[in-house]
């Protein structure tokens, strides 16, 4: 069995299983659909919806063509299992719904969160290599935190996040009480001190890692509908989800003050990664996955005949565009 890590692992390297190891099964872990989180940033930057004029672009041509040439493709969120299989048309039997599989949040670590009363803040969390958490951070800075502030002049908003560029700096402020934090040594400590968590996600894909730490470590959010887009299910959210800036706003303040609330979205967070991301449950349906697949493999392939035709078309030229890439990299 082979894994790839993401669509442009397989482009550069699925000839050689193909030709040295064409038994092997061939697994395309997505992460998410790039195509899609593409479409959308284009979409907002123009202001507009996105359509298939959006969707079909130079990512989605190569990313769907390297999950017909795998036999298996993990897909993380539901939202992109659906948009694979009824607007590509995808066969449901190469994809396969795997979110994050995480422990159950048990008494145990429940009586280790702080109480409501012990913690202060807002917080804000991300990698800023990745351009929707540098759009989300804009959008607090210059819509959303002065609004807050007006309300709230003593609370602070913190903002954590790996690869601080300047111009993510420059947004530092200690008299707005808006601060960039920077790095955080310990996620988990700096995500439970706070009281509630802000992400106004604009566009991007998948399942929201901060979104989840959130909720593993007890801290309710506001988000978007793009941000809670296929985290849970038709259960309640840990927070709101807003897409509305005053709205965002008001739901940010009342979830502060509202302790009532707030521990009725914590427990909200607590049944969302109990129920839709357990890994007794999701481990175990991978495993049986794989293993229907070795049993099976040379039919399953049989079924898949793009994926077949494909392989056929495109062995060569993802080949020579790998040595190229590997002669490329060797001279810098």
């Amino acid at each position: 069995m082979v894994l790839f890590d993401r669509f442009l692992t397989e482009e550069q390297f699925g000839w050689r299983i193909s030709e040295n190891c064409p038994n092997a099964i061939r697994i395309l872990d997505t992460e998410d659909l790039h195509f899609l989180r593409k479409a959308r940033q284009q979409a907002y930057k123009k202001d507009e919806l996105v359509d298939m004029e959006y969707l079909i672009n130079d990512i989605s041509k190569r990313e769907i063509a390297s999950i017909y040439r795998c036999d298996l493709s993990l897909i993380i969120s539901k939202f992109e299992h659906s948009l694979l299989v009824n607007t590509f048309k995808i066969d449901p039997s190469i994809l396969l719904y795997i979110p994050f599989m995480l422990n159950n949040i048990n008494s145990t670590i429940i009586d280790e969160y702080p109480s409501y009363s012990n913690r202060k803040h807002f917080i804000s969390m991300g990698n800023f290599k990745h351009e929707p958490n540098i759009n989300a951070i804009l959008v607090l800075k210059n819509k959303i935190w002065p609004l807050i502030r007006e309300k709230l002049p003593n609370i602070e908003l913190h903002i954590y996040g790996a690869y601080i560029t300047e111009r993510i700096k420059q947004l530092h402020n200690t008299k707005e009480r808006f601060l960039i934090k920077g790095w955080a040594e310990d996620k988990n400590k700096v995500v439970k001190q706070a009281r509630v968590f802000l992400a106004p996600i604009q566009f991007g894909a998948g399942l929201k890692g901060k979104l989840i730490d959130s909720m593993l470590y007890g801290t309710p959010s506001i988000t978007s509908k793009i941000g809670a887009e296929a985290m849970h299910d038709d259960l309640a959210w840990n927070g709101f989800v807003s897409d509305e800036t005053q709205e965002f706003v008001s739901n940010s303040i009342e979830l502060y003050n509202n302790k009532k609330k707030w521990l009725e979205s914590q427990q909200n967070g607590i049944t969302i990664i109990n129920q839709c991301y357990s890994q007794d449950i999701f481990s175990k349906i991978l495993i049986d996955v794989i293993d229907k697949l070795q049993l099976k493999l040379e039919d399953h392939r049989l079924q898949n005949f793009v994926g077949i035709m494909l392989h056929h078309h495109t062995l060569r030229s993802t080949k020579y565009l790998s040595k190229w890439i590997e002669e490329k990299n060797s001279k810098t």
